[in-house]
């Protein structure tokens, strides 16, 4: 076997096709597109490389066939704020054998090594949690956008190596319809809020959205940074979010609480784009592009994506997040002519139980379950678990 450095078009074509052959028998695979996994190693377009480093390698045969592909990456902020400095590695694919598996973790263990790492999480992304993280393990159905599809002896090969479960990421489904109701205490915590005039809930109007990342940015901060491996957002980071949204963006499905006017919790969704990307065989040139936007408006999109939810500390528990849900539901997901049939809520991860309570009290259920793994390079050192969220 040889491993060889991505660095130049040709590694890198073939660092892109070979899920293409291991996945063809896998219908539920949707192949990404290509220049979503260009953009991750692309200094230009991720600002992750102004404090951190990545390496992509494939891994061939003696035949020269490609037979396994890895990234091993580290940002220094993100890497200094564990216990031990901490990298990463992804965009693993191979075939099922374990020489050849860690052959790659090898090489990426070695690599951040010398850079003064103490441990390594995967498969993670080099950038932000929502985006290509943690191994798919169980519900092998069709992948949510810029997120991962495995094939199951993936679990074998990364265990076998030494990785050790971190945290497990829980995607959540629900049928919109009211074929699935809410619990009478749910409820009656929710009604708290429904009932205060001082409360509203509602979707942005069109006229709102250039001023909506303002909503955002204030209940995302305050919601949502401190807690582990979560930034701070800035007004230009959320400003650039919403205008990156706003071609699929559906104005119906980006649901606001306010208190007296003041924008206090947030539930976004947007269109489930791989319903879509999956026609277009990884491609992103005219062609695709003028097909994409004919399925848009065809509403190809039945299932709607939840990517975030947040209410602000100083009104938790006191039924807002009952509000927002059941406003929704009445308001816009029961109505007649909703076309949308079901919701994933993507992801959430088991060191955060509220969050977890909160969707199965509004019916969800485990659909899809990633595992993100670590693997401390001194076998001596005490493993922990990723940190509850209390």
């Amino acid at each position: 076997m040889k491993l060889v450095e991505v660095n130049d078009k040709s590694t890198e074509k073939q660092f892109l096709l070979l899920p293409v052959r291991l996945y063809k028998h896998e219908k539920n695979w949707i192949r990404p597109l290509d220049k979503d996994i260009k953009a991750v190693f692309d200094p230009a377009k991720n600002k992750n490389y102004k404090q951190g480093e990545a390496i992509r390698w494939i891994l061939l045969n003696d035949s020269n066939e490609v037979i396994g592909r890895i990234a091993a990456f580290y940002i220094k902020k993100v890497a200094q704020a564990q216990e031990q400095p901490t990298g990463g590695v992804g965009f693993f694919e191979c075939i099922n054998s374990r020489e050849a598996a860690f052959a790659l973790f090898d090489a990426s263990k070695k690599w951040l090594e010398e850079r003064g790492m103490e441990a390594m999480d995967g498969p993670i992304n080099f950038g932000d949690r929502n985006n290509w993280w943690g191994l798919l393990v169980d519900g092998f159905h069709e992948p949510n956008y810029q997120m991962p599809y495995h094939l199951p002896y993936y679990k074998d090969l990364f265990e076998a190596y030494g990785f050790k479960e971190y945290f497990k990421q829980f995607t959540y489904r629900r049928p919109m319809g009211s074929e699935v109701d809410f619990t009478p205490r749910f409820y009656e915590k929710a009604q708290k809020t429904l009932n205060d005039p001082d409360y509203e809930f509602r979707h942005i109007t069109k006229k709102e959205y250039d001023v909506a990342h303002e909503y955002f940015y204030e209940v995302y901060n305050k919601a949502w940074a401190g807690h582990s491996g979560v930034k701070p957002m800035s007004m230009q980071q959320a400003k650039a979010t919403f205008k990156m949204l706003k071609p699929i963006a559906d104005i119906k499905l980006l649901w606001f609480g306010f208190h007296k006017g003041s924008p206090i919790a947030f539930f976004i969704s947007i269109p489930e784009l791989n319903q879509i990307y999956k026609h277009l065989n990884g491609q992103w040139n005219l062609w695709s592009k003028l097909k994409f936007m004919y399925l848009l408006k065809r509403g190809v999109c039945k299932t709607g994506l939840g990517i975030v939810f947040g209410v602000v500390p100083e009104h938790q528990k006191k039924g807002v997040e009952g509000g927002l849900v059941i406003s929704f539901v009445k308001k816009m997901a029961w109505k007649d002519g909703f076309h949308y049939n079901d919701i994933e809520m993507n992801w959430i991860g088991d060191f955060n139980p509220k969050m977890m309570r909160v969707v199965e009290q509004i019916g969800g259920e485990i659909h899809k379950t990633h595992i993100t793994y670590r693997k401390l390079f001194d076998p001596n050192k005490e493993f922990k678990r990723a940190a509850i969220i209390l």
